[in-house]
């Protein structure tokens, strides 16, 4: 029988936190913020260990693919903590939502691909949280949505800005101003969600998208998920000149040589990330 790698039957490592937890194994780390009571909701203490918990990751460079998932099977993450936003003053809420920008901003930067396992609702912080993930895979039971304005508030965690860039300003405004809640065949629609399959399919559906990317030149992932990121911040010829500076520092490696002389021979290609 082949090994679960997403259930990790024999982890390299194994750091619980209270609200976070982190197991890796063969390349893969799995994050789960755990508070199924709150439908992993996030507060204060989510930020302060999903934070120590990627400083794990980014300091760890065999860690290739990093799968983030909320506990249980109802919810992915529900939102940020209203039980604890409603109290926050002005300045108590902007220390918050900054330290919730910042870390949200270094999972999109980490050198690994990440991968959003949306097993429920993935709403307000949630969803701004999948969307800082590389690729978003669901459960036919996700709902997504940036519902903030129906409390007053706006989204905060960069979701103004990374909903935007995933599906343009005026399906942005559609969402956010709305408070639209989106089913998730809805949100793969979009472009939102990249693929959704049965509840009791999530798993092997995000084995397979880990099998895919464990067997690419991890160098050329990099790159690639480096250059595309630069798409939206940059004009279209600063884009093309990173384009061509990391393909040529492509060509450097030993995977690529092993990859195009793989594909002339007609057999699989061994990459080792050098």
């Amino acid at each position: 029988m082949q090994k679960d790698r997403f259930f990790f039957i024999n982890p390299e490592l194994v750091y619980y936190m209270e609200t976070v937890n982190l197991i890796t194994e063969d390349a893969v780390a799995k994050v789960t913020i755990s508070r199924p009571k709150a439908l992993n909701a996030i507060n204060s203490q989510v930020l302060d260990e999903l934070s120590q918990i990627i400083g794990q990751i980014e300091s760890d460079p065999n860690v290739r693919v990093v799968v983030i998932t909320g506990d249980g099977d109802k919810s992915f993450v529900a939102g940020a903590d209203i039980a604890e936003m409603s109290k926050l003053t002005p300045l108590e809420a902007r220390n918050f939502l900054t330290r919730g920008q910042r870390l949200l901003d270094r999972i999109e930067n980490l050198n690994a691909i990440t991968v959003a396992r949306v097993n429920g609702y993935a709403l307000g912080g949630g969803l701004e949280l999948a969307l800082a993930c590389d690729i978003r895979i669901a459960s036919e039971n996700a709902l997504v949505g940036l519902p903030e304005v129906s409390l007053g508030l706006i989204p905060s965690f960069g979701g103004t800005q990374r909903l935007t860039r995933v599906v343009g300003s005026s399906v942005s405004k559609y969402l956010i101003l709305l408070g639209k809640r989106l089913k998730a065949s809805e949100a793969l629609n979009y472009g939102i969600l990249n693929e959704v399959v049965p509840i009791g399919e999530l798993d092997s559906a995000v084995d397979k998208v880990i099998d895919t990317l464990l067997n690419m030149a991890p160098v050329a992932l990099t790159a690639a998920k480096n250059a595309i990121y630069m798409a939206s911040q940059t004009d279209m010829y600063s884009g093309q000149e990173l384009e061509v500076n990391y393909a040529s520092m492509c060509f450097s490696t030993d995977d690529l040589r092993e990859g195009m002389n793989a594909f002339l021979e007609k057999r699989k290609a061994k990459f080792t990330g050098k």
